[in-house]
C-alpha cells in the first residue's frame, strides 16, 4: 500500500488540564471503561471487564517491567545532574543482558543540567542495597549523544540491582509531579516480569487479580510478549510529514508458545496497550519478511508494511512461518526489535480489539487508535470528556472493537 498523505491537526483534540489524572485510583480495576462496538458507546467500569469479551478471547499483554530509569547525582558544588536511562550501549544492545551485567554498562541517555558536567568528571552516588552501602560512578563516554557509562563497586550485583536501589520511577512529563511513595508500586502493571521499559504499558495498570480471576472463570485464555517501552512513546510529532516521524526501535521478545497461542486464536485476539498491538503486528511483518525471503532477523522498519507487494499472506500463513523458523532453529524465543509505525490508512492483520488508555493529542498513539476507529475516535474521546473520564497514563480505559 501507499503511504497516505496524513494532515496532523485532523488528530488534535482539546485535552482539559483537569482531565489529566495526576494520580491513581484507590483501587485499580474501579476505573471507568468505554467500550466502543459497530459505532455504539457504551460506558462500564474496569471491573465489568470479563462481561464484555467473548469466552473464546485470546487476551494478549505485555510483561515488561519499569525500571527506576531517573538516576540522580548531587555535586559537591550543589549541582543536581538527573541522567534518564534510555538505551543501552555496552556490553550489549539487549537490554536483558546490559541488565543483568555485574561489571560497567553503558547507555545512551537525557541528561538534565548536562552544562555543569564537565567532560573529565566522575560522578559518584552512595546508595543502600539491602544492608550494604555501594558507591555507584557515571562517566560522559560522548557530550554529543550523551553515552554515559555507569560502574559500581560490588561485583556481586548486577546492574539491575544497582538501578533498583537507587533510581527513580520515570513518570511521564506531563504529570508535572515528583515521584511519590505510591508510584513505585502504580506505576507497574501486577504482572510485569521482565525488566528493561522506561515507561509503563499504561493500559495494564487496570488489571487486577480479581479481574484474572474472573476472566479465567469466563474461560478466556492469555498470553503474554514483551515490548520494552521506550521514551519515544512520550515524543511528540513535529514534522510537516508524518511518516518522517523518528519512531524509536524498541525491543521484543516472544516465545515460541505465545505464537502458538495466537496462531490457535486468530479472530478472536484481545490486545492489552499499543504496545502489544505494535509487537503483534510485527509478528505479522516478521513473518511475511521471513515468506519474502527478505531475511530472518526480527528488525521492522516502520514503514516496512507500507510498502508494495507481490503477494499478500494471511495472518496464518505469516505466523506459521515464524513457528517454522524457530522449530527449524530449536529456539524456543526470539528477541528482535520493531519500530513498526501505525497510522491511518493500516490495515491491521492480528487483532480484533484493543484495551488502551485515552492518549494524548496529536500523539503518535492517536493516530493508532483513529486506525481502528476512523473518524469516530473524535465521537469517542469527546464522549470521554463530556463524561468525566480521567485522561493519560493513570486515567480511564476503553475496549475498542475493529
Amino acid at each position: 500500500m501507499q503511504i497516505p498523505k496524513i494532515d496532523l491537526i485532523d488528530y488534535h483534540y482539546s485535552l482539559p488540564e483537569s482531565r489529566i489524572a495526576n494520580h491513581p485510583l484507590p483501587e485499580r480495576d474501579h476505573s471507568q471503561l468505554l467500550e466502543y462496538k459497530n459505532g455504539k458507546i457504551q460506558h462500564f467500569h474496569f471491573f465489568d471487564l470479563p462481561e464484555r469479551l467473548p469466552s473464546n478471547s485470546l487476551l494478549v499483554y505485555n510483561d515488561t517491567k519499569v525500571i527506576p530509569a531517573r538516576l540522580i547525582f548531587q555535586k559537591e558544588t550543589g549541582a543536581r545532574i538527573e541522567i534518564f536511562l534510555l538505551k543501552p550501549v555496552s556490553p550489549s544492545t539487549v537490554i536483558p543482558e546490559v541488565m543483568l551485567a555485574k561489571e560497567k554498562v553503558a547507555f545512551e541517555t537525557m541528561i538534565g543540567n548536562l552544562r555543569k558536567w564537565k567532560n573529565d568528571e566522575i560522578l559518584r552516588g552512595d546508595l543502600l542495597v539491602g544492608e550494604k552501602t555501594v558507591s555507584l560512578f557515571a562517566k560522559l563516554l560522548d557530550r554529543e549523544s550523551k553515552t554515559v557509562e555507569f560502574e559500581w563497586n560490588d561485583r556481586n550485583l548486577s546492574f539491575v540491582d544497582v538501578v533498583e536501589a537507587s533510581g527513580e520511577v520515570p513518570l511521564p512529563p506531563y504529570l508535572n509531579r515528583e515521584v511519590e511513595e505510591e508510584d513505585k508500586e502504580r506505576y507497574q502493571t501486577i504482572y510485569s516480569k521482565k525488566e528493561g521499559a522506561v515507561a509503563a504499558p499504561t493500559a495494564g495498570l487496570h488489571f487486577t487479580e480479581r479481574v484474572f480471576e474472573k476472566l479465567e472463570e469466563k474461560g478466556i485464555q492469555k498470553t503474554q510478549l514483551t515490548l520494552h517501552v521506550s521514551a519515544g512513546t512520550f515524543q511528540p510529532i513535529k514534522v510537516d510529514k508524518v511518516e518522517d516521524h523518528p519512531m524509536h526501535s524498541e525491543q521484543i521478545l516472544i516465545s515460541l508458545d505465545t505464537l502458538k497461542k495466537i496462531k490457535n486464536s486468530l479472530g478472536n485476539i484481545i490486545a492489552v496497550g499499543t504496545t502489544s498491538v505494535r509487537t503483534l503486528e510485527s509478528i505479522y511483518w516478521y513473518g511475511v519478511k521471513i515468506l519474502e525471503g527478505k531475511g530472518e532477523e526480527l528488525q521492522i522498519p516502520k514503514l516496512f508494511p507500507y510498502g508494495e507487494r507481490d503477494k499478500r499472506f494471511t495472518p496464518q500463513e505469516s505466523v506459521e512461518a515464524v513457528i517454522q523458523l524457530l522449530e527449524a532453529k530449536g529456539k524456543e524465543e526470539i528477541l528482535g526489535s520493531t519500530e513498526v509505525f501505525i497510522f491511518p490508512g493500516y490495515q491491521y492483520r492480528m487483532v480484533n480489539a484493543l484495551i488502551t488508555n485515552f492518549h494524548q493529542p496529536g500523539s503518535t498513539l492517536i493516530l493508532l487508535i483513529a486506525t481502528i476507529l476512523g473518524d469516530d475516535w473524535k465521537k469517542v474521546y469527546s464522549e470521554a470528556i463530556e463524561n468525566d473520564y480521567r485522561f493519560l497514563s493513570y486515567g480511564d480505559s476503553s475496549l475498542l472493537w475493529l
